[in-house]
């Protein structure tokens, strides 16, 4: 209780404060965390070799600390999401390929939405819910039931519903089942009950086969969605072609070849441009669990 009171009176004083300081506060963080966090920068040097290969010294260190930045200014996103207004986000973002998801809304088709740990997940996944359309989100509640109401109040505030992990499914299928559209982030790490294996950067991985699932069995339309920026200030919200998931007599044949499909275009959306996705989460643990021993 005492660390979450001291972090709410940080929370004031920094909210007070002109945004471009707030901003400077957390790349700070962002900045000290790289240098004085040597276990996850060897994560991070682990993933990135395991996919990209050598990618040089210098390389390295761009996607490494980048990483760290980003992460600072995500959770700097849940604190001003708390106060954010819908025109607050509107002032921050684009949207390309938005008749995607308007066409499906208008036909009257089910949408599940995925994506990653990609660009600022944060204030993509809050603009989605608050501009375009609410959609129902699960998430893994924190240790700190202090911490875990304030994440849900920052997120729930502008149009997410959120669904806590353990027994997220039947929850999804029971708004999708109502007509709510729903969103998975599927780019992290799954144990071998929760996913299904796929090839991701030619490596052996588990991803989690809910969206592929819920959208055969429901006939819905899979729209992937990614956010980036230049400068960090005004960012782009990408909505890729949405993707059927087939119906043939192979109902698992049809979700794993979607599964994969979905991993592909991830793949291809961190290859454009690495340094905004989340490299310090050990992504390979279950199929390559000896990549990550000495971390």
């Amino acid at each position: 209780m005492t660390l979450f009171r001291l972090y709410l009176a940080l929370e004031w004083i920094l909210m007070r404060l002109p945004r471009r300081i707030r901003k400077a506060f957390f790349i700070f963080l962002g900045d000290a965390a790289y240098h004085f966090d040597p276990k996850h920068r060897r994560v991070i040097a682990q993933n990135v070799h395991f996919t990209l290969g050598d990618v040089g010294n210098a390389e390295l260190r761009r996607i490494g600390r980048y990483c760290y930045r980003n992460l600072m200014l995500s959770a700097l996103q849940i604190m001003e999401n708390r106060r954010n207004t819908r025109d607050d986000l509107a002032l921050h973002v684009t949207f390309q390929g938005r008749a995607y998801v308007d066409n499906a809304l208008a036909s009257g088709r089910k949408i599940v939405f995925i994506s990653a740990h990609y660009g600022n997940w944060e204030l993509g996944a809050t603009a989605l819910g608050a501009l375009i359309t609410p959609t129902h989100a699960a998430y893994k509640a924190l240790s700190n039931p202090h911490f875990d109401r304030y994440l849900l109040e920052s997120r729930s505030k502008l149009g997410m519903r959120m669904v806590e992990k353990h027994g997220a499914i039947k929850q999804m299928t029971r708004a999708i089942k109502n007509g709510e559209s729903i969103s998975f982030l599927i780019d992290q790490n799954t144990s071998k009950r929760e996913g299904i294996e796929v090839e991701f950067f030619g490596r052996k991985a588990r991803q989690s086969a809910a969206p592929a699932y819920l959208a055969r069995k429901y006939d819905a339309l899979i729209i992937p969605i990614f956010i980036d920026t230049q400068d960090e200030e005004h960012y782009v919200i990408t909505f890729e072609p949405p993707l059927e998931v087939a119906h043939t007599d192979n109902a698992e044949r049809d979700v794993h070849e979607t599964t994969q499909a979905l991993s592909d275009l991830i793949e291809r959306i961190i290859r454009r441009e690495p340094k905004f996705w989340f490299w310090c989460h050990r992504r390979f643990k279950s199929e390559h669990p000896k990549l990550y021993k000495a971390s």
